[in-house]
């Protein structure tokens, strides 16, 4: 009789942590956020669309690029011809790189231009400021940040 008193409350706590787990998140590993190979916003990258801009960083910003994502960091950069978006990527992958990217800063941007909520933007592969060169994703646009790859 004890014995199934027992079971029957364990099973009551399994069903209870696993609904409690479930509907108020988890606060384990959390996955890329949105961020990952497969996401909608990923698979916006695209090779063939890659240019190169110059231009001088008049905002460092965090932003949700799409609905459900972590947020990124974004720069906006004047060029000659234009103000710009430049999605760098998730801010807790840019945020701890020793790369820092200020306003003022004069950089070069390689990356896809894409339309993000009918503006232009460019995912960025790479940032080059002086000498240094902050890689971002590979020629295919898999992001460094992507972990497993095929």
């Amino acid at each position: 009789m004890r014995t199934k008193r027992i079971t029957g409350a364990v099973v009551a706590l399994s069903i209870i942590l696993t609904y409690s787990m479930a509907f108020a998140g988890w606060g384990g590993w959390r996955g890329s956020g949105g961020w990952g190979m497969g996401s909608q916003y990923n698979r916006m990258y695209n090779p063939a669309t890659v240019e190169t801009v110059s231009g001088t960083v008049e905002l460092v910003d965090k932003v949700t690029p799409m609905k459900g994502m972590n947020y990124g960091i974004h720069l906006m950069i004047k060029t000659d011809k234009e103000t710009i978006a430049v999605h760098l990527g998730p801010s807790w992958y840019i945020e701890r790189l020793d790369a820092k990217i200020e306003k003022g800063d004069r950089i070069e941007v390689k990356g896809s231009k894409v339309t993000i909520d009918g503006k232009p933007a460019i995912i960025a592969a790479e940032v080059k400021k002086g000498d240094n060169i902050l890689v971002l994703r590979d020629s295919q646009g898999i992001p460094a940040w992507a972990g497993w790859r095929k």
